[in-house]
């Protein structure tokens, strides 16, 4: 019954997170993009560190997948991430 209990917990905040960063994330005015992905980023760095940690824990078969999958996701953000800020900053740029 307690594990049942603890994982309707992390459900919920698991769902209720997804809703609000959804309702942050649509209210940025595009002016503001490429400073919180600057922020994104470095948030997703802190996601890898933690990816590899359960990678690295020798634990269960599902830790290790789950951790194994976090880290393929975070570091196609954070990769993704500097390629459009890059691609965004390269616009402000003088022309030669």
């Amino acid at each position: 019954m307690d594990a049942a209990l603890s994982f309707v917990n992390i459900l919920t905040v698991f769902v209720l997170a997804v809703f609000v960063g959804f309702e942050v994330i649509t209210k940025v005015p595009p002016i503001l993009h490429t400073p919180l992905m600057s922020g994104s980023n470095a948030i997703s760095g802190i996601t890898v560190i933690g990816a590899l940690l359960a990678v690295g824990s020798g634990q269960e078969t599902l830790t290790v997948v789950l951790g194994l999958a976090a880290l393929v996701f975070a570091t196609i953000n954070v990769v993704g991430g500097f390629l459009v800020t890059h691609r965004m900053l390269s616009k402000f740029r003088k022309k030669d």
